[in-house]
């Protein structure tokens, strides 16, 4: 079964227990700073002193990036720290283009993936601040000719539905058809093609369910996405070398190439044009950029005297909304997601919202902010998901709260995040037939097929090798190798198919020969199989 690669939407969801030690007084008492209301009770930091602490681990940053740089291998970094309203510190290492010397610094642009999606959600709290729409408008009110299977949920779902991953849709819906060269129209009219799961009770990470949501705003405001987030946030916030256009990113001088995690090692090998789902993937940014929106998001919406996103709706978006990972164990914290944000508890009880972004093809991505310590932080790196932003953030919030880092971040970050890179398809871990059956001739094979939900393929012979090619413009091609009889195998490619992957391709024969094709890779939801 093909899997669709889910860019790190809570990492205790995949399996790493976020825990830490709780820090003791002099007197061995742990404090606790007591809130307003007990809810927001929480283990005061180590020393007592906030700025101390702050000071303290900003001192020990550098060494800790540094070190992680070396341990993991990731060409490069940038990363800014916001306290108090203020930037506190930023600065880049290593190099945009492994193999080069030109230097990562602070206003190095890289793309920054699925941290596009809590960018999103504030343009459409800035949205709900101009009386545009609400988090509760359905989206088929602004989208009268949406649809998706269920007419129940086309008719009810809510911008927050989607934005909370809530509406039914399965993780990656649409990406397959993103990775063949389909643009954002095609993939979001053939959404309504896609099974769903039950409406408003089950979490699917879904970056077309967030850009279904992003579209409904764009309509309510009057303008293409892209348009609406730089008017809504970009523009207001100053955010001047920040876009969710990749032209855009290309255009940028001082940017960081991607890099897959090929042969062992951290190669510029490939690019990764996300405009289909820009509101969820498509945003190119910062960190000093990031770091005046992070200000702007820990003092509930408010930029220069002006308020820029509407606080309620703001509150709504970083609070829980859907569980997005269920506990393994009882002594387990609960993971949560608002509305396009992480919404979690740490150790010693402060909220932390954030969010991760990665592209397999060669980026990975983290913010995290402790509103009640007024405190954030965002590393941007050019490396595939190999869990280096998340250990660099911990480690440093780590050191904040406690006073020390409390376990091995990178090991365990690594270890929850290896499955975005591992191989995909039904072949990977099969072994070729020792006496394999003879493939029929080319002839059987070659010719068209259709199918409804990807469109049209073709199968031709180029010397003397069978040639499969889909998309849009018939761009996607793979040369299929004879496994078994009518079976063949084939490397995907793409954002959903990482190093090692390999896959079937399955021919039927009816009455009059091969009348069908089924390529397992894309077969997920059983729409896989395209008629002669």
């Amino acid at each position: 079964m093909p899997r669709f690669l889910a860019p790190l939407a809570g990492l205790a969801a995949l399996g790493v227990a976020l825990t830490a030690c709780a820090p003791e007084s002099a007197d061995g008492i742990v404090d606790v700073d007591v809130a307003a209301a007990p809810p927001a009770d929480a283990i005061a930091v180590v020393d007592g002193d906030l700025d101390d602490a702050v000071a303290d681990a900003l001192s020990a940053l550098p060494e800790i990036i540094e070190a992680d740089l070396e341990e993991t291998g990731v060409p490069g970094l940038a990363v800014a720290v916001v306290h108090d309203g203020e930037v506190v510190f930023s600065d880049g290492y290593g190099v945009k283009s492994a193999g080069g010397d030109d230097a990562v610094d602070a206003e190095t642009v890289f793309q920054i993936a699925s941290v596009s999606k809590s960018i999103s959600s504030t343009a459409i709290t800035a949205a709900i601040a101009e009386g545009a729409l609400t988090w509760e408008t359905p989206v088929s009110s602004l989208l009268p000719d949406f649809a998706l299977a269920d007419p129940y949920v086309t008719e009810n779902a809510t911008v927050a539905d989607y934005f909370s991953h809530r509406s039914g849709l399965a993780t990656g819906a649409g990406d397959d058809l993103e990775d063949l060269g389909y643009d954002r129209a095609y993939v979001l009219e053939h959404l309504q093609m896609l099974p769903l799961d039950a409406f408003r009770s089950t979490y699917h990470y879904s970056n077309y369910g967030i850009t279904v949501g992003a579209e409904a705003a764009a309509a309510a405001v009057g303008m293409p996405w892209e348009d609406a987030v730089e008017e809504l946030v970009y523009e207001p916030l100053g955010m001047t070398h920040t876009s969710s256009r990749y032209d855009d990113f290309l255009a940028r001088d001082n940017r960081a190439d991607i890099h897959a995690f090929v042969d062992g090692e951290f190669q510029p090998v490939f690019t990764r044009d996300p405009d289909p789902q820009a509101p969820a993937g498509g945003v190119s940014s910062n960190v000093l950029d990031l770091a005046v929106w992070m200000n702007a998001v820990l003092a509930d919406g408010e930029h220069d005297g002006d308020q820029v996103f509407d606080p309620a709706a703001l509150t709504a978006a970083t609070t829980g909304e859907t569980v997005s990972g269920h506990p393994m164990d009882n002594t387990w914290r609960t993971s949560l997601y608002g509305f396009g944000f992480n919404a979690e508890s740490a150790a010693g009880g402060r909220t932390v919202i954030g969010h991760s972004g990665g592209f397999v093809l060669g980026a990975a991505t983290n913010i995290r902010m402790i509103p009640s310590l007024d405190l954030g932080i965002v590393t941007l790196t050019n490396g595939a998901p190999y869990g280096l932003p998340e250990a660099v953030n911990a480690q440093f919030l780590d050191l904040v709260q406690y006073g020390e880092v409390t376990r091995d971040w990178v090991t365990d970050y690594q270890s929850a995040v290896a499955s975005l890179t591992a191989p995909a398809g039904d072949l990977v871990d099969a072994s070729a037939p020792g006496d394999p059956e003879p493939a029929g001739p080319p002839s059987d094979y070659t010719g068209t097929y259709g199918n409804d939900y990807f469109g049209a393929l073709t199968v031709s012979e180029r010397d003397g090798a069978l040639v499969l090619a889909m998309g849009p413009d018939g761009d996607y091609t793979v040369e299929l190798s004879a496994w078994d009889g009518d079976v063949f195998s084939f490397v995907p490619t793409g954002e959903n198919a990482p190093e090692g992957s390999l896959s079937s391709a399955t021919f039927t024969r009816g009455p009059a020969g091969v009348d069908a094709l089924t390529l397992e890779f894309f077969d997920s939801q059983g729409l896989g199989t395209w008629r002669r």
